[in-house]
């Protein structure tokens, strides 16, 4: 087997991946980057389901990230893959069905790796992140607020396993 190139791995997984994981993605590749960790971390997104699949974030997430400074547009939806599971250190989840999801679609081995990105907030730990889609521009401020608070979680955790 190749040498990987990254130390560790995080994968952001929701229902269609145009917009929790897509912003959980820009999120935390800015916080690794401001960090000087974007070139130790591979980070992703992906969703259980296929219906998005080639497309860009939904217009709602990429207009609220924006307002943050965090950009969207380059990110295009697709689906997990079997691989992902060994590549990926992580394999975060948006809410309990998608982690259920996550849990039938891998491997035996692997079973046990996907987890709730709200396992790393400080105001919900191990709550689940609300699916903006049906909902208003509110909606996507709030998924914005804990999806950085998860992130700085989520980095401290990987900042000090590699340090």
């Amino acid at each position: 087997m190749g040498e990987r190139k990254f130390a560790t791995g995080v994968l952001f997984v929701c229902m269609g991946n145009i917009c929790r994981s897509p912003t959980a993605l820009a999120v935390f590749r800015q916080m690794l980057d401001e960090h000087g960790l974007a070139d130790r971390v591979l980070a992703d997104s992906a969703g259980t389901h296929d219906y998005h699949a080639g497309e860009p974030p939904d217009p709602r997430a990429i207009k609220a990230a924006a307002h943050r400074g965090y950009d969207l547009s380059g990110l295009r939806a697709r689906v997990i893959r079997r691989q992902d599971f060994e590549t990926f250190d992580y394999v975060l989840a948006m809410d309990r069905a998608n982690l259920a999801r996550l849990r039938e679609l891998a491997p035996r081995r692997y079973v046990g790796k996907p987890r709730l990105f709200l396992e790393f907030s400080s105001l919900v730990p191990g709550g689940e992140l609300p699916d903006p889609y049906c909902a208003g521009a509110e909606a996507f401020e709030k998924v914005l607020d804990l999806v950085e608070d998860a992130a700085r979680g989520l980095l401290g955790e990987v900042a000090r396993k590699l340090a």
